[in-house]
């Protein structure tokens, strides 16, 4: 059995390296999208989820977070009553930012001294980050002015310190470069298992495998395999490439993004080879691998945030594996994510390649017939 398949994986490797069209597939896109990505994407932001910490009872703090309260552009969330409060808001993404005033905000206003603000911000999307400080220096600016011409003071009073977390330089690389690990992937894999099962009908060869001893399954885990070692090895060499190339920090588990990126090829490979099944003509399933790239792709949280989609696009999300594996990637090299921390992440991913591949084996099956 293990011979019959292993000998039906050579056969479908040397059938794409054999054409110079799937030879320029495997390798040109990818770089070329690595490097536009990686050097030219970049983001807009139009939702920002706040948390206040607020320790001053006086006047000019209520103030101060009246201008935010005001604001279409910021949107409060939480509201902080110790410092221990702050990491998981942050970690869990539920605040962008946390605005921490001091408790003698008020009194060193009133005193003319400098009023320091901090802003504890999430820097994994330098690009949000970025939008966010300057939303908050505009307001910030907004209130100066106005305390300055209240109390007759020569220049604004109060101090904005930001820290940005995860991506303390705000480089927007270190944010879309990760992302481009599962984008790619995706892509490739998708390419490869699509046409599989087409390229053999369009060819001819296909009611040759079928007279073959080979059984169903062992014809589908032939055709499964080179998109799973060819996913992996993109993925890797991506990966690589993110981290020596661009100088993106790797601080988390290499076995976390190993096990994401195995659960994601299956899930993947699954969903290429029902395209593949339904499809007569290799160009029937070069359409419908980018039919389901292009939403895959937009309901993934890559180019927009899922936050920002109405209700019921956020419930789609939740059956695009992508979703999943752009949440495992980022964490595994911006955060030092752990199999424990993307246990959330595993599970959902798991059983969409579960459900992906046993509809391909059942389409496989009865295209068969």
């Amino acid at each position: 059995m293990l011979a019959r398949i292993w000998a039906l994986v050579i056969k479908e490797f040397l059938a794409i390296l054999r054409d110079k069209k799937s030879r320029f597939v495997l390798i040109g896109p990818p770089v070329i999208q690595l490097l536009v990505f990686g050097y030219a994407a970049t983001f807009d932001l139009d939702h920002i989820p706040y948390a206040v910490y607020n320790q001053d009872s006086g006047f000019a703090s209520r103030e101060l977070l009246g201008y935010f309260q005001g604001s279409r552009a910021f949107q409060q969330v939480a509201t902080i009553t110790h410092e221990s409060q702050i990491a998981p808001l942050i970690d869990r993404e539920k605040a962008l930012l946390v605005l921490q005033i001091g408790p003698d905000f008020t009194e060193d206003l009133l005193q003319h001294r400098p009023a320091p603000v901090q802003v504890i911000i999430d820097g994994r999307n330098s690009n949000t980050a970025t939008i966010a400080l300057n939303y908050v220096n505009s307001i910030l600016l907004s209130f100066d002015e106005r305390w300055a011409r209240d109390h007759h003071w020569g220049s604004p009073p109060a101090q904005l310190v930001a820290r940005a977390w995860f991506n303390p330089n705000l480089l927007s690389r270190w944010f879309i470069v990760p992302g481009i690990v599962a984008l790619l992937t995706l892509v490739v894999t998708l390419l490869v298992t699509g046409l599989s099962v087409a390229r053999e009908r369009e060819q001819g060869t296909f009611d040759q495998l079928l007279v073959t001893p080979m059984t169903p399954l062992e014809i589908l885990a032939g055709k499964a395999l080179p998109g799973i070692l060819v996913g992996a090895v993109e993925g890797t060499f991506i990966s690589l490439v993110a981290v020596f190339w661009f100088g993106v920090p790797f601080i988390g588990s290499v076995f976390a993004l190993a096990l994401g990126m195995l659960l994601f090829l299956f899930a993947a490979v699954g969903i290429g080879l029902m395209i593949s099944s339904l499809s007569m003509t290799q160009q029937q399933g070069l359409l419908g691998a980018f039919l389901f790239l292009v939403p895959a792709i937009i309901l993934s949280g890559f180019a927009t945030p899922i936050a920002n989609m109405p209700e019921l696009v956020q419930d789609l999300t939740y059956a695009n594996p992508m979703r999943y594996f752009l949440v495992i990637v980022r964490g595994v090299f911006l955060e030092g994510d752990g199999l424990r921390d993307l246990w959330g992440q595993y599970w959902p991913l798991a059983i969409i390649a579960a459900l992906s591949m046993s509809a391909a084996a059942w389409l496989f099956r009865h295209r068969m017939q």
